[in-house]
């Protein structure tokens, strides 16, 4: 870290309680920096932050920065914002939820005005690779790697998570241009590691190896490409985008390793000792088909690249997660987890539906599907 930029800083993070939020406080205080979090705890716990607020080396405020009163004391002298609050989840949650990640530009906005009126000097956002076009995003066959000149019109993103996320970035455009305000919008794509929540899907796979599910389900075909990346070096991207970025240069933080979900998967049951049929559900949340981050203008501006690789970063979080959780507990979490939204199927001639009285509408958490929609395969 540069110290001299660092120096004297007051420092915001918002959703500092969540998993990434609280590895960056993590970073921060280990640097004797003077941090404040704002956490509604919907998201975050306590418990990643307990240490800190045990010692008194964090100034923590528990509200819904929603809540004009809540933004405009979370900001109160404050030079520099981490911007990571945000109503957000996996998959599942992007694709049947639209009001709630909808209330992030209500967020946004009343962050972004009451940081204004108290001359915060400069806004570091947590974008996504949701901003992106879905149209660029279709064909697996392609080699693609998203850049970020790539967004622009015709705007294309992906649900209201999407949409809100593009938004923030240009509302801190806007603020730049005509008010000066400095900011750096920084697109994470799929984040992973220790504190991970299981409604993301290598978090979500590793929990159901952890609790030996069999079959083991995977949402889609399994062809979906995706780049996963540790959450050490989104810290290290943030960071270095503090320091470095004024003018509201959107960049990637994302590996650019590109791996299909099936593939994922295999390695985390090999990884976990997991041995079990993998059941394709293609009629389930599977978000675009082609999904790789560019991470060429990080390099390029902040000298940043990803430092863990996928394998490396995997049998991390795996030996993190089987040292720390309960079995019972995560059967539990993946349930409340995985009940998204109501999923309408036909079944099969004689197909006994147990669990939804009679209809065709069943809660996806029970996996009841159409078994002719299903595929098996067994790892080798």
């Amino acid at each position: 870290m540069n110290k001299t930029f660092w120096k004297n800083k007051k420092i915001l993070v918002t959703g500092g309680a969540s998993f990434i939020g609280s590895h960056l406080v993590d970073a921060l205080v280990s640097q004797n920096l003077d941090v404040r979090i704002v956490d509604d705890l919907s998201s975050g716990t306590l418990e990643n932050i307990k240490d800190h607020v045990n010692k008194k080396s964090i100034k923590f405020i528990k509200g819904d920065l929603r809540k004009t009163s809540v933004a405009k004391k979370a900001v109160s002298g404050i030079n520099l914002i981490f911007h990571l609050a945000g109503d957000h989840g996996g998959r599942g949650y992007v694709d049947s939820h639209q009001a709630g990640p909808a209330t992030n530009m209500a967020l946004d906005g009343n962050l972004f005005w009451q940081a204004r009126r108290a001359n915060v000097e400069k806004i570091v956002f947590a974008s996504s690779g949701c901003v992106y076009p879905n149209f660029l995003q279709e064909n697996t066959q392609e080699k693609l790697y998203l850049k970020e000149n790539q967004v622009g019109p015709p705007y294309d993103a992906d649900n209201m998570y999407g949409w809100a996320k593009l938004m923030a970035e240009m509302t801190l455009r806007a603020y730049h241009k005509d008010w000066g305000m400095k900011a750096a919008s920084c697109r994470f794509f799929v984040v992973y590691g220790p504190r991970g929540k299981e409604d993301h899907a290598v978090m979500a796979m590793i929990a159901k190896a952890f609790i030996k599910q069999n079959p083991f389900i995977v949402w889609g075909n399994g062809r979906q490409i995706r780049n996963w990346t540790y959450v050490d070096d989104i810290i290290d991207g943030l960071i270095l985008a503090a320091e470095k970025i004024d003018d509201v240069t959107s960049i990637n933080l994302g590996n650019m390793e590109r791996l299909s979900v099936l593939d994922t998967a295999k390695m985390i049951l090999e990884y976990s000792g997991h041995r079990a049929k993998i059941e394709l559900h293609p009629e389930m949340p599977t978000g675009p088909a082609n999904r790789v981050a560019d991470a060429g203008l990080a390099q390029k501006l902040l000298g940043w690249k990803p430092k863990v690789k996928f394998a490396e970063g995997l049998k991390k979080t795996i030996d993190w997660y089987f040292a720390t959780k309960d079995p019972k507990e995560v059967a539990r979490i993946l349930d409340i987890a995985l009940i998204e939204r109501k999923v309408k199927v036909k079944f099969s001639p004689g197909y006994k539906n147990k669990y939804a009285g009679g209809g065709n509408t069943y809660r996806r958490s029970k996996w009841l599907v159409n078994s002719q929609v299903l595929q098996e395969i067994t790892p080798t």
